[in-house]
C-alpha cells in the first residue's frame, strides 16, 4: 500500500527536543517506516491502553532502547502523534 506520512504539533515539538543520537536514530527508523510503517525491523505494535483511550488503534514503532514514535493509520494517511521515551504511552 503506499501511505502517505503526516505528523502533528506535538510529534514535531518533541523531535526538536531529543539529542544528537536520538535524531540521527530517528532518521534511520524513518527511513525504513516510510518504505513500510509494519517493517518487522521497527518493531511496530499496537498501544491498546492509548487506542481504547483515543477509540482508534495507535501504534508504536521502536527507534532505539528506550525510544518510541506512536502513530495512526487513518486511510491511507500515517499520522505520527508523538517520539519519546516509554513515558507517551501515559
Amino acid at each position: 500500500m503506499n501511505y502517505r506520512f503526516k505528523t502533528t504539533p506535538t510529534f514535531r515539538k518533541a523531535l526538536r527536543t531529543l539529542t544528537a543520537s536520538q535524531k540521527d536514530s530517528a532518521r534511520r527508523a524513518f527511513a525504513s517506516f516510510r518504505n513500510d510503517p509494519f517493517d518487522a525491523r521497527l518493531r511496530t505494535h499496537k498501544i491498546h491502553s492509548l487506542s481504547a483511550r483515543f477509540r482508534r488503534t495507535i501504534y508504536s514503532v521502536w527507534v532505539e532502547a528506550d525510544l518510541r514514535a506512536v502513530f495512526y493509520l487513518d486511510g491511507d494517511v500515517v499520522v505520527s502523534v508523538d517520539i519519546g521515551t516509554h513515558a507517551i504511552y501515559r
